[in-house]
Formats: C-alpha cells, structure tokens, sequence
C-alpha cells in the first residue's frame, strides 16, 4: 500500500511538471501560430495517443450508461474545450505565468458546485482557502495590469482577469461532472475517451462549419510546438489518472497545485524577459493561491 501510495505521488508531480510545461509550450507556440491552430493540433494529439488504448483494452463493454456517457461528454466540452480555449487565449494575451495560478481557482468552482448539486459541505478550511485564492488572484491581475503599463481601475483589472476565470469556470465543471460519470462504474480511460472524442469532433466540427475546411499547419517551427503541447498534455492526462489509480485524491490533488509554481520557475530560467516578465512580487502571490487551492482540494 505504501509502494502504491508513493507512486501516486511521483505520477502526481509528474504530471504537475507536464502541465506546466504544456502551459510555457502553448506560450511560445502562440507567439507565432494562432489559438486555433493550437487547440486544433493537441486535440489531435489527445486523441490518438489516448482513445485507441480504451477502445482496445476495454473492448467490447465499456461500461458506460446514458447518465455516464452524457456526463462525460459534458465534462469533455466544459474542460478540454471551452476550459483550453479560454486558458490558450490567456496565455497569449498576458502569459502563462500570470494565467495558470488564476486558473486554480478553479477548485472555487468545483467546490460550489459540489455543495449545491452533490450535497456536500463548506469547512473553515475551505474558507481560509477561498480567502487565498481570492487574495492570491487579485494581486496578480493587479500586476497584470500595472506591468503591461495598463488600466489599474477595478474596470481594467477585471478586463485582464476575464480569460482566465472563464477558464477557471468551465475547469471547475469538469470534475463534478467526472464524479458523476464515474458513479457509474465507468472505468477512467474510457470516460477520458469519452471526453476527447466529444471535445476533438465538436472543435473540429465548427471548424469545418466555420472555415469551410480544416487546415493545420504544414510547415514552420510552430507545428513542432503544437505537437509538443499535445504530446505534453497527453502525458500530463495519463500521470494524472495514473496517480488517482494508485493514491488517494487528498495526496494526488495538493501536489497538481504546485503547477503554476512550476510554470514560474521555467518561465523565469528559460524565457525571455519580453515574453514572461517574473516578478518576486508574482512568485508570493502564485504561492498564495496554490496555497489556497490545496487547502480546498484537501477539504474536499
């Protein structure tokens, strides 16, 4: 059991890195390619590195219901899809080191849901948690706002936090939407299927509607970006229930906080100044509010 419990958590801080780096990844990707372009390749990239797997192994009872089957496609909808296009879009307008803590707060959003719909319950840790967060996200849109020389009214910062809480939002439904799936007896890689396959044919679906056709990038060093940030995502999926298999989720959940810490650090080691401006003032705000998230998580 401790053996399990030990991989649990080197797969949760693997994949905590992944994330991390498939957030500085879509950063740099973004610089010279487009949000659509980006989503449209790691999509791709989800799918065939995850869904061929549970069609196999799982085959031929999958283990979905009605209930399951629409659970998870919601869940695929509202976190792979609307959840990364709002998070993309706020990477490349004010950077990933500035965008992943905000999107921590997504654990708000899970949290409130969960005592509304599933009957659970708020504890005065939940709420020195919540303060974190909300202390931890309004200093960094403040920044965002005084470093890009910009409106520091509430009006202006609110403006620069809009991407990133609707990123926050629709990642917040995931996990609730999860839980109901796999109330089901749904093994995990299947409904994660379930969520890629919805959110790769609806993307792609209004794409086609859109544009008439789907184009993804040939050529240029913007495609080996695009790759990578699915190819990171992947991996990042596959540690991510890999540690829920083998840990509890108040080991696994705690440990994925310290994503945007991590974005901080490559950020600050690897990027230039121009790109991801990081500041010791950012670093203590980032650290508040994975604080913050950690102690809703373990609530929980």
């Amino acid at each position: 059991m401790e053996l399990l419990a030990l991989a649990g958590l080197i797969f949760a801080a693997l994949a905590a890195v992944l994330w991390a780096v498939h957030n500085v990844i879509v950063r740099i990707a973004t610089r010279t390619g487009t949000v659509a372009d980006t989503l449209a390749v790691v999509l791709a990239v989800n799918f065939v590195c995850l869904v061929p797997f549970s069609a196999v192994a799982y085959y031929p009872d999958y283990g979905l219901t009605p209930v399951a089957a629409g659970a998870f496609a919601a869940a695929g909808l509202a976190g792979l899809l609307l959840g990364r296009l709002c998070m993309f879009e706020a990477i490349t307008a004010i950077g990933a080191s500035r965008t992943t803590p905000v999107v921590s707060a997504s654990t708000l959003v899970s949290t409130g849901l969960a005592v509304w719909f599933l009957g659970e319950t708020i504890t005065p840790r939940h709420l020195v948690g919540i303060l974190c967060i909300v202390s931890g996200v309004a200093v960094i849109s403040w920044l965002t706002a005084t470093d890009a020389g910009g409106d520091t009214s509430l009006r202006g910062i609110g403006l620069s936090l809009l991407l990133p809480l609707a990123a926050a939002t629709f990642i917040g439904i995931e996990p609730v939407l999860i839980r109901v799936g796999l109330t089901a007896g749904t093994p995990i890689p299947v409904g994660l299927s379930v969520m890629i396959t919805t959110a790769s044919v609806s993307y792609l679906g209004y794409r086609r509607v859109r544009d008439g056709a789907i184009s993804l990038p040939r050529h240029g060093e913007g495609r080996r970006w695009y790759v990578w940030a699915g190819l990171s995502s992947s991996a990042g999926l596959i540690a991510y229930f890999a540690a829920l298999e083998a840990a509890p989720v108040v080991i696994v959940i705690p440990i994925l906080q310290v994503s945007p810490l991590v974005v901080l650090v490559i950020s600050a080691a690897f990027l230039p100044r121009r790109v991801e401006r990081v500041t010791l003032r950012l670093v203590l705000a980032a650290a508040v509010v994975v604080v913050g998230a950690a102690l809703v998580s373990l609530s929980g």
